[in-house]
């Protein structure tokens, strides 16, 4: 026959080992459940966020990258000025086609692009404004133009044309 105590402590751990397994379904099922109940949202961006973007913008805009290759740098106190006018008008053009049923994707993307649009057109108008201070006397050439007198392409973004 078997001994009573061991059938008795064979039993106890099988109710421990039961216990402990409906224990662990049941935090199972809570993760679960907050899990499913979790909205991941990214839109609107923290203030951290946005400080970055500004900061990123003005480190574009005012040391050399691709952009100033072409139209040049904007000292560090206008890039500032024109980053916090770019990040603020692309929340609000961004924030105003927020949803609530969005997950904040579609604006997320939106805003990037408007970012990207108003740097572009910042660093475009200021170009402009520069090429339109320069003495009369000289023009500067774009490099999509052609400025050579036999038709030569002219390939450098800055070569200046005597009058």
């Amino acid at each position: 026959m078997a001994d009573p105590e061991s059938t008795t402590t064979q039993d106890s751990a099988a109710a421990t080992e039961e216990t402990q397994q409906t224990q662990t379904q049941d935090k199972v099922d809570d993760t679960t459940a907050k899990l499913n109940n979790l909205t991941l949202r990214i839109w609107p961006p923290t203030q951290r966020t946005r400080d970055a973007v500004i900061n990123r913008l003005v480190e574009t805009l005012s040391s050399q990258s691709v952009l100033s290759k072409r139209y040049g740098t904007i000292p560090e106190d206008e890039a500032s000025a024109a980053a916090k006018s770019i990040e603020e008008e692309a929340f609000s053009v961004a924030g105003a086609s927020f949803s609530v049923d969005d997950d904040g994707i579609e604006i997320l993307q939106l805003y990037s692009k408007e970012i990207s649009k108003r740097m572009l057109d910042t660093v475009k108008a200021r170009a402009a404004t520069a090429a339109a201070d320069a003495p009369s006397g000289s023009a500067e050439v774009d490099s999509n133009n052609t400025g050579a007198a036999n038709g030569e392409e002219i390939s450098s973004s800055s070569v200046k044309a005597e009058a």
